[in-house]
């Protein structure tokens, strides 16, 4: 899954896609490079970051959701914890709804979604938008993960949503301790024998702990450390990873996927 953010302020790569051309010139980039989904995000998580309205988000992204339909036959999904944004995004052309809110934040997202018969990616975060990164740590993150996704699955099959069009995200960086991502990577094995007719994505492309570990380097030298992360999240059975560089992501995966099938 190839991040294509059409946000000023993401973290890492904020301002770079600020319109449809530009974003169709990565997408067909991340296509060359191995992307099997484009996730398109107009309102950045980022640590500190501040929410946007419906109509500025819709602006952001329905323009060039459309335009990635038009041109391009690659599944697209929509990064949105917002209901009447997930529809736009729909009716222009988007197939999945990636919510990091698991349904909490807007749960009409399962009324759009099983309407449209669309793909849902539930992803576990703890608080509010703007207190998923503060909120203390818990004790047990293998426990706070899966009750939270028993928790957004019951939500999503509520409004009649498939097994099938569900996938799950265990949300590293969000709400968890530089300690607590690396056991969720290193446990991944446990939840996805826990949940084992949803697909598990991870996404740990870049990510502030990958810093931390390498000596505080910046999210643009993060990339060996956001491989690693990949190759190892899916070892444990990670379905989909998202990332910012998909040449180098879609490498390390094949190597894995070839020792895997030497087991």
């Amino acid at each position: 899954m190839a991040i294509l953010n059409v946000t000023p302020d993401s973290f890492s790569d904020g301002g770079r896609h600020s319109s449809a051309d530009d974003a169709l010139g990565e997408v067909e980039r991340f296509i060359a490079d191995g992307a099997d989904i484009i996730d398109v995000g107009g309102e950045s998580t980022r640590p500190g970051s501040s929410r946007v309205t419906v109509e500025e988000e819709i602006e952001r992204v329905v323009p060039v959701v459309d335009a990635i339909a038009k041109r391009f036959d690659i599944p697209i999904s929509v990064d949105t914890t917002k209901s009447e944004v997930a529809k736009r995004a729909i009716d222009a052309g988007a197939e999945i709804i990636n919510d990091i809110s698991g349904l909490r934040f807007d749960e009409r997202i399962g009324e759009v979604v099983a309407s449209s018969k669309s793909g849902l990616l539930l992803m576990h975060s703890p608080g509010e938008f703007e207190t998923m990164h503060t909120q203390p740590a818990v004790a047990d993150i293998l426990a706070a993960v899966s009750e939270g996704f028993r928790a957004s699955i019951a939500k999503a099959k509520s409004f009649g949503i498939a097994d099938e069009n569900i996938a799950l995200d265990v949300g590293i960086g969000f709400g968890k301790t530089p300690e607590q991502n690396l056991e969720l990577l290193a446990k991944l094995d446990r939840l996805v024998a826990d949940f084992p007719l949803y697909p598990m994505l991870v996404g740990t492309s870049r990510k502030s702990f990958i810093g931390k570990l390498l000596g505080d380097a910046p999210a643009g030298e993060r990339l060996i450390g956001s491989l690693a992360t990949a190759a190892i999240a899916v070892w444990n059975g990670a379905r989909i990873v998202r990332v910012h560089d998909v040449k180098q992501t879609a490498e390390a995966v094949k190597l894995v996927d070839a020792m895997m099938g030497q087991l």
